[in-house]
């Protein structure tokens, strides 16, 4: 399938909850969801775990699952579920490595983010 986006989440839990791919896929399960929304998962201490295949179709950003790859980091929110950018170095390092890998694998697609893509509730 042809890719046009790397979309970058955040999985909207506190620094305290380091979670992967399994634990994400077992919410998303729970959700109803046949497997995990994203391709792959980093967790806080900079461990890229992969999560759905690739070459499947992700759920991750309506309106653009068919043609991108969803990247999620752990973490993003204080635990009153508040935005907070609480990445640790590990994570950004894990994260940079992974783009550039996904853009020399697929050099035409755009980086972003997922509020890029998805209106934000907060405005």
């Amino acid at each position: 399938r042809p890719i046009t986006l790397v979309v970058v989440h955040c999985s909207a839990t506190p620094a305290t909850r380091d979670i992967g791919a399994a634990e994400i896929r077992a919410m998303h399960k729970r959700q109803g969801w046949n497997d995990i929304g994203y391709h792959w998962v980093v967790r806080r201490d900079g461990r890229v775990e992969p999560g759905r295949a690739e070459q499947k179709v992700g759920a991750h950003v309506a309106g653009h699952n068919k043609s991108s790859i969803g990247v999620c980091l752990v973490g993003g929110v204080k635990p009153d579920m508040t935005a907070e950018t609480n990445f640790t170095p590990a994570q950004y390092a894990a994260l940079e490595r992974l783009l550039r890998d996904l853009k020399a694998r697929f050099p035409t697609a755009r980086i972003c983010g997922h509020r890029d893509l998805s209106p934000d509730r907060n405005g």
